[in-house]
């Protein structure tokens, strides 16, 4: 039997019915929502070749010391901009060009002002800390370093530090005045080898190259030196979830010195800091496609007695620090 229809209900035929038109809305969010929302992902490192990725990072200290009865406060902010990119990779590791392209401190010491810029050519044959510091600035932000990583985002070698440190640190003899030993050996805390490795590892060593679930944790150790002060940090990540690649993740830290660790020298001043521990807490987002940091804001608090031996004097020293940083992407 043969059907006609006229043209407006031939339309009605068409229209969805009103129930058709609730399960076809439920597919369609369902459909975006797996498309956004991921239960994991393979964190690691996985940069494409020669495009530059820059990273701005901010942070701000409060230390505290108690020396002879006498409270020493000392607030230090600090702005770096940072890029890196890859140019060479094996299944084992990769080859990236990373450069310090700027890095201003700024130290308030008990109300002395010290301001420390790479952008300023400084002046190494001063007496002054901040032209010294803003001379080896200066020079670090001019000169790549070709850095050996593995797909955690740890630092494996510095290829080039020796060529490196040598145009970093020419001159340093000329440094002059009452304060030269102590300017010396902050520089030679400064630009070395470990003191690199964690200034370029505070932007990408946070993955655990492996498939990680929605509420899994992994841990990762890494030893830190700064100032010629080396720490060990054990830091305990948790993947929260992952929505449009971005990887929300929080993290624990405990911090302590390390075992090994050497006292620090200062002009005849021989300082210990064995029981100097603390703890942080961070927040990362991480791009799931690349393993770099999107934004990551963090907190610490240290606390311990600085042991302090100079001319046959024993000095305790009780020492708290704050602080807080952040790390964001610049597109």
């Amino acid at each position: 039997m043969q059907i006609t229809l006229s043209l407006p209900e031939f339309y009605k035929t068409l229209k969805p019915h009103p129930m058709k038109k609730i399960v076809l809305s439920v597919i369609a969010v369902l459909f975006c929502f797996f498309i956004t929302a991921q239960d994991g992902a393979n964190l690691k490192l996985s940069m494409e070749k020669n495009k530059l990725y820059r990273f701005r990072s901010t942070s701000n200290q409060n230390l505290s010391q108690t020396v002879n009865g006498v409270l020493q406060t000392t607030n230090t902010s600090s702005n770096t901009v940072f890029s890196i990119k890859m140019v060479d990779a094996t299944n084992d590791f990769i080859i990236v060009e990373a450069r310090f392209d700027t890095v201003v401190i700024n130290t308030n010491a008990m109300g002395k002002m010290v301001s420390m810029n790479s952008a300023s050519p400084g002046n190494m044959a001063s007496s002054e800390a901040a032209d010294v510091m803003s001379c080896i600035m200066n020079r670090l932000s001019k000169n790549v370093l070709y850095v050996k990583m593995d797909a955690t985002g740890k630092v494996i070698d510095i290829v080039n530090f020796t060529m490196l440190s040598d145009i970093v640190l020419k001159d340093t003899a000329s440094i002059t005045g009452q304060s030269a030993p102590v300017l010396k050996t902050q520089v030679k805390n400064t630009i070395n080898v470990k003191a690199l490795k964690s200034m370029i590892e505070a932007f990408t060593f946070n993955l655990p190259d492996k498939e990680v679930k929605n509420g899994e944790q992994w841990e990762i150790n890494s030893p830190f030196n700064s100032g010629g002060m080396s720490l060990d940090i054990v830091t305990s990540y948790k993947l929260n979830d992952i929505n449009n690649n971005n990887a929300h993740i929080t993290s624990e830290s405990s911090i302590k010195a390390s075992v090994d660790a050497e006292p620090l020298e200062y002009s005849g001043a021989r300082i210990t800091y064995d029981g100097l521990t603390g703890m942080g807490k961070s927040n990362l987002i991480i791009d799931s496609l690349t393993g770099l940091v999107i934004e990551n804001n963090s907190k610490t608090h240290m606390a311990g007695d600085l042991n302090v031996s100079v001319q046959g004097m024993n000095l305790q020293i009780p020492m708290e620090i704050d602080g807080e940083s952040k790390v964001v992407a610049l597109l």
